[in-house]
């Protein structure tokens, strides 16, 4: 049985419940866990359940916590809490500092689990005081025998970075099925690209509807592929990305690939909240999958990733709901002809659409949020990707302008050789004196401030 949570402040709170009712172990593995309040909060946490007995065991990822201070980690080692880093960023190899442990997952007494895209900061949590809503993620929470496999992929990175668990820790027994769902836990390492070949498969596989959310989109070309040909072959093809991004560059990487795939038939819907994190699909009425794999290289081919997919299952209806609700507040962006010059179409951000009511529209218990208080960094981000487009169009201005000027003065030389050659040749001279002018002025001044 699944359940999903698509509020990450009611994400975090779900987590930390799970946490304080531990009676055995908590196994907790997370890409991010910031040192802010909702890192210490779970701190707080992890070190009541350790001073109660609880075996309490944290993996953090060293690059993704590079920002988190050490004191915090030797705090929470302090209370009894088993804290361990994934590839310290001095001590790894140069090959193996690039794959990072993206996954994240919460295991607890062997008989429930979460999994999905959220880390552990004040940016999942918002603040609501100050008009700040949480970044939109998904979680989900899992029962049955489905918890056995995730803490077999919990104990096989622990060792990765360590000693090993104990055994009772390592191999608790499954847990009796506890709904109709169909569960495959997928284990992402690198080199063996897993979920990227499942993705491609449900791809390829799907008739009606391929609904895509995701944080960081830069498909591989095959990928990609696959996604041009479900569009071109009727396929309802949906794209949610965010309208901000964290890492401004990736959007614009993300924004490149627009075209073909609008050309192609898909529909792309850019999030008009906070930063939007989740990484879904939805494939026909059959499959699901939700987990920590974002749909670009690093995480594909080079990251340890976490996924579930679920077949014939209600977490697709809830998954396909969500989606439509989220499209609800989202700007779709579609393709405009230029109307004066005869150049390829523009993107263009509408309005936002609103599904009907009935099937498939819009979860009525989700309102649509109060318009979104931008924090400093999500202005800074914004003003840096302004920057970037300004920067762009600047450059295409001066390619054009100079593309213009080259044509006018080849078209010259073809057809009034004499003159054209005669006017470059008074104009590079008298560029020549004007330099050699301004050289010679310049070592007088500087003579002359010696000589004082």
């Amino acid at each position: 049985m699944l359940r999903h949570i698509a509020v990450s402040s009611d994400a975090l709170e779900a987590m930390l419940e799970m946490i304080r009712g531990a009676q055995r172990w908590v196994h907790f593995e997370n890409y991010i866990v910031h040192d802010d309040d909702t890192g210490c909060r779970f701190a707080t946490a992890w070190a009541e359940r350790a001073r109660a007995g609880v075996s309490v065991r944290v993996l953090y990822d060293a690059f993704g916590c590079r920002s988190t201070g050490a004191a915090f980690w030797r705090e929470l080692k302090s209370y009894g809490v088993d804290v361990r880093p994934f590839r310290p960023i001095l001590t790894s190899g140069p090959i193996e500092a690039f794959s990072r442990d993206h996954r994240k997952l919460l295991v607890v007494d062997g008989e429930k689990a979460m999994t999905g895209g959220l880390c552990i900061g004040d940016e999942w949590a918002g603040d609501p005081r100050n008009g700040r809503a949480c970044w939109r993620d998904t979680m989900v929470v899992v029962c049955g025998p489905a918890v056995a496999a995730l803490e077999g992929a919990f104990a096989r990175m622990w060792t990765r970075a360590g000693t090993p668990l104990p055994d009772h820790e390592a191999a608790s027994p499954a847990a009796e099925e506890c709904g109709p769902s169909a569960v495959r836990v997928v284990e992402g390492f690198p080199g063996q690209s897993r979920i990227y070949r499942a993705v491609q498969l449900l791809a390829a596989a799907v008739t009606e509807r391929l609904w895509i959310t995701d944080a960081y989109l830069v498909a591989p070309p095959s990928l990609y592929a696959g996604f041009l040909d479900a569009a071109r072959s009727g396929v309802d093809v949906r794209l949610l990305l965010p309208g901000i991004s964290d890492i401004p560059i990736v959007r614009i990487f993300t924004r490149s690939g627009y075209r073909e795939l609008l050309h192609a038939g898909a529909r792309i819907f850019e999030y008009r909240g906070p930063m939007l994190h989740a990484k879904t699909l939805v494939g026909d009425h059959d499959w699901a999958r939700v987990g920590s794999s974002n749909l670009n290289v690093s995480s594909l081919l080079g990251n340890y990733e976490l996924d579930l997919v679920a077949e014939q299952d209600g977490l697709t209806a809830t998954l396909a709901t969500q989606f439509l609700h989220d499209m609800a507040q989202s700007r779709e962006v579609v393709l405009m002809a230029r109307r004066r010059l005869p150049l390829p179409p523009r993107l263009v951000d509408t309005v936002a659409v609103y599904p009907p009511h009935g099937i498939g529209a819009a979860r009525d218990d989700q309102p649509p949020p109060a318009p979104h208080r931008r924090s400093l960094r999500e202005r800074r981000v914004v003003a840096a990707m302004a920057l970037m487009q300004a920067a762009g169009g600047a450059r295409r201005m001066l390619a054009g302008v100079a593309a213009t000027g080259f044509a006018l003065v080849g078209v010259a030389l073809i057809l009034f050789p004499l003159t054209a050659s005669a006017v470059l040749a008074v104009a590079a001279l008298a560029a020549s004196i004007t330099l050699a002018g301004y050289a010679v002025a310049r070592r007088r001044r500087r003579r002359e401030s010696d000589a004082r």
